[in-house]
């Protein structure tokens, strides 16, 4: 099958389409015929090897033949022999290992049914970006109806998700993003759009009961000063270095005011949550490119400027 392999770390240069066997399924796996896979911030680190943690998972001292991609949409080839609730032909989406090919290999504990009103290259830009708003939102977060949300960082893979999952679970939601992304985040359901380039959320304005920063753009003590007297900053860890990380985890331990860092794990039902939100039409997936699947290094470039409008997706197969 074609893949995108990677046998280096570095730029986007390292990654060369090739060929490589299928992968083997345990008996509680998919094998998923892959229509679309999505990039996300994580497979930068992994394609770099930076920080270095990350090399005990990709390959010491570098990788053989590995396929970056966590995010898919496609059908089911073949199932493990204890899945049940699937069958070949089946329409997913699902996290999974080595998204960056025609074929890849997922737990079924990690899919679910495709949304029907989505197509391939849609429902591929869900599962990590939307999972990791959810499970900040309303499990990190604990948010509940009526509270007053700012999302920093509105405009990339994870804030478009976090915009409509916070209008969807009842919040009054204010999105902080760049002049050329305010009309965007407004359309997608944004009560107020704070452009940074003129204006300073964390400067005597209002104040609000939860934060989730998606860009670890301010210092832990200015989004502080943002907060109500019991409101919480949630950092979303995946956008930032390992320093940011182990900071936030050590002020989570004395300060109530912050939540510790989270990793966005993948099960079947919160997909169905998410399923569900998007097909009542109150989740809409923002991509911002698409390409095929041998222009991949050519959009790891893009998303390493750092200026995408939402996600980024790869075709892999009609």
């Amino acid at each position: 099958m074609k893949a995108i392999l990677q046998n280096a770390y570095g730029s986007p240069d390292v990654l060369k389409l090739g060929d490589i066997d299928k992968p083997e399924i345990a008996e509680n796996d998919l094998l998923v015929r892959v229509r679309a896979a999505a990039l996300n911030a994580g497979d930068i680190f992994s394609m770099r090897g930076v920080p270095w943690m990350t090399r005990m998972m990709v390959g010491f001292p570098r990788p053989k033949d590995y396929v970056l991609g966590w995010d898919v949409a496609g059908s089911v080839e073949a199932v493990g022999g204890r899945v049940t609730q699937f069958g070949p032909g089946d329409e997913v989406f699902c996290t999974c290992s080595g998204g960056l090919a025609e074929y890849a290999r997922a737990s079924a504990k990690a899919c679910a049914p495709k949304p029907t009103n989505l197509t391939f290259e849609q429902a591929a830009a869900v599962p990590t970006a939307a999972l990791t708003a959810l499970l900040a939102l309303r499990d990190a977060g604990k948010l509940r109806a009526g509270q007053n949300v700012l999302i920093n960082g509105a405009s990339g893979g994870v804030g478009p998700f976090a915009v409509q999952i916070a209008k969807a679970l009842g919040a009054e939601v204010t999105a902080v993003c760049s002049t050329r992304n305010v009309e965007t985040v407004r359309s997608i359901g944004a009560d107020h759009v704070i452009d940074y380039t003129q204006e300073d959320f964390t400067q005597g304005g209002p104040r609000y009961d939860l934060i989730l920063d998606n860009v670890a753009s301010r210092s832990f003590s200015d989004c502080r000063r943002a907060l109500t007297p019991h409101g919480i900053h949630i950092p979303n860890s995946g956008h930032a270095g390992l320093g940011y990380v182990i900071k936030a985890f050590f002020l989570s331990l004395f300060l109530r005011k912050h939540a510790r860092p989270f990793i966005t794990a993948a099960r079947s039902e919160d997909l169905l949550f998410l399923k569900e939100l998007i097909e009542d039409g109150k989740v809409t997936p923002v991509i911002d490119r698409t390409y095929p699947l041998r222009d991949t290094p050519e959009a790891f470039r893009y998303l390493n400027e750092g200026h995408a409008q939402g996600k980024i997706v790869i075709t892999v197969s009609e």
